[in-house]
């Protein structure tokens, strides 16, 4: 049962690396945010395996949750804003 609990803690810090250069060298910002709110996820499971609780929920509700949720309305208004000075470029 040791073993297994080892190559879980292992198998989580190898994905949260990757997720953390995965949500910084990502080509789309999408992917980048996704990336980010899976890291946010995965770092609450990382702190309630350290015994954190209050860590856990404090990062299951702001990393994933809130600061995903505003990532995604931010980069929703950034490519509507794109879109309008395109429409608007175009009839100059």
């Amino acid at each position: 049962m040791i073993l297994l609990d080892w190559m879980f803690d292992i198998l989580l810090g190898v994905v949260l690396v990757w997720l953390g250069l995965r949500t910084v060298f990502a080509q789309e910002l999408f992917d980048s945010i996704i990336a980010f709110i899976g890291l946010g996820m995965l770092m609450a499971l990382a702190w309630l395996r350290l015994g954190a609780l209050d860590l856990a929920l404090a990062e299951a509700a702001l990393g994933g949750g809130v600061t995903g949720a505003l990532l995604l309305a931010a980069l929703n208004r950034l490519e509507r804003s794109r879109s309008d000075k395109g429409e608007n470029h175009d009839e100059s």
